[in-house]
């Protein structure tokens, strides 16, 4: 008769615990960092756990070309998210254990994709 309650107060610690885990995840992600360029290293771009752009570096030879500059942002940009995506996923899986709980990411405040 009491068993379940014993599994509901083991739940509600599971919860409270995995809680506790995503505030310090959370707090982590605004200070890692992800850096991608593209170019052979004309284009430099660096972004934060959340995937917000923090830093942008251009080698003066790669304003020559305008229309190659801007691809170049994109793609070190596209490119560094990526990675600070592949990341807060494999946190996300540790956290959890490896289970998958939807919208787990917008919580953190990543991108729906992580």
């Amino acid at each position: 008769m009491f068993g379940a309650l014993g599994d509901l107060a083991g739940l509600m610690k599971t919860a409270k615990q995995l809680q506790g885990n995503m505030a310090r995840l959370q707090a982590e992600l605004e200070t890692r960092r992800f850096t991608a360029d593209a170019g052979a290293g004309l284009v430099r771009a660096t972004v934060d756990g959340r995937g917000t752009l923090v830093e942008i570096k251009i080698e003066p030879q790669a304003v020559q070309d305008l229309e190659l500059l801007e691809d170049l942002v994109k793609a070190a940009v596209g490119a560094a998210s990526a990675k600070a995506q592949e990341a807060v996923k494999g946190d996300m899986m540790a956290l959890t254990g490896g289970m998958n709980i939807p919208g787990l990411a917008q919580m953190l405040g990543g991108t729906p994709g992580a």
